[in-house]
């Protein structure tokens, strides 16, 4: 492969931008798409850094750097180390800025009740956001891509991230979806976000040769198969799953399970699982199975 191919070449992003205006929150999105993320480097380190960032992270693809005016210097010498190293272009270098209007970062101040890092205690503390943004403007002529945040939450933030930043779709990291039976008489999963109950579905627990089998086994999925609510339970369920999953996705979430009970946790909710796992997974949603009382007596 050459050496000028670019799946080979680093792709490093330099977060930067208002103190406020979302910096952590971009840096934990790049995380979820695979990025390593180092922050809060002091300058002489930032420019070792980024002078040969192979040397720091070896054999690593993606690399996000968080850095701001909590670094001594940082916008004084910044914006000239930025132009030497777009000269050099050893590696793939997006400079991303965050800002926002002044009224959402004083807003944002209060409700996290944390001090301005030009704070000194003498001055108000939209007067520290402005003397920031005059700190930064050259800076900012630099960027790449400048996102204002002012309206977003830190949803929206993830999301943009995601879109202009992850490989692949643009939707962010694939949510994990797991299939969950469990049997009522041993208690709800911990952590299920849905819950369905198919006890109504005749038991087969209490049919002779069928008690001690499970419904991983032909003849408990015979019966159950014979039952026309069974059948008219997994098409429903397949229906609204496809509904929710690509919308809680959506949401960034990572992670969702769905547990599905019936009394002991062997039969009817296994046999259940088990079905509704390959459907959504005929429809591109893989979700890992765990039959949590299937040895439970």
């Amino acid at each position: 492969m050459s050496a000028n191919d670019t799946s080979e070449r680093l792709r490093l992003v330099l977060i930067t931008g208002l103190s406020g205006s979302g910096r952590s929150t971009v840096a934990k999105a790049l995380e979820d798409v695979g990025y390593f993320c180092v922050d809060n480097l002091p300058l002489p380190l930032l420019r070792t850094f980024l002078a040969d960032p192979r040397a720091q992270v070896g054999e690593l693809r993606r690399v996000a750097v968080v850095s701001d005016v909590r670094a001594p210097g940082f916008a004084e010498h910044l914006p000239k180390l930025l132009a030497d190293l777009r000269r050099e272009r050893s590696y793939d270098l997006l400079v991303l800025f965050l800002e926002a209007s002044e009224e959402a970062l004083v807003r944002r101040y209060s409700e996290t009740r944390r001090s301005h890092p030009l704070g000194r205690g003498e001055r108000p503390l939209v007067e520290d956001i402005r003397h920031e943004r005059q700190l930064l403007a050259e800076l900012r002529g630099h960027a790449d891509l400048v996102l204002d945040t002012t309206d977003w939450s830190v949803h929206e933030v993830r999301r943009e991230i995601y879109r202009e930043l992850a490989d692949g779709d643009g939707d962010g990291p694939a949510m994990l979806v797991s299939l969950v039976s469990f049997g009522f008489k041993h208690g709800i999963p911990h952590g299920s976000d849905l819950v369905f109950d198919v006890r109504f579905l005749p038991n087969p627990y209490f049919l002779p040769g069928l008690r001690d089998k499970s419904g991983h086994e032909p003849e408990v999925l015979d019966f159950l198969d014979r039952q026309p609510e069974f059948r008219q339970l997994l098409d429903r369920l397949e229906s609204l799953l496809l509904f929710l999953l690509p919308r809680y996705r959506r949401e960034n979430r990572s992670y969702l399970t769905v547990a599905i009970g019936c009394t002991g946790g062997r039969h009817r909710s296994v046999a259940a699982a088990e079905i509704l796992a390959q459907r959504l997974a005929d429809h591109g949603w893989p979700a890992r199975l765990h039959h949590r009382d299937l040895e439970r007596p």
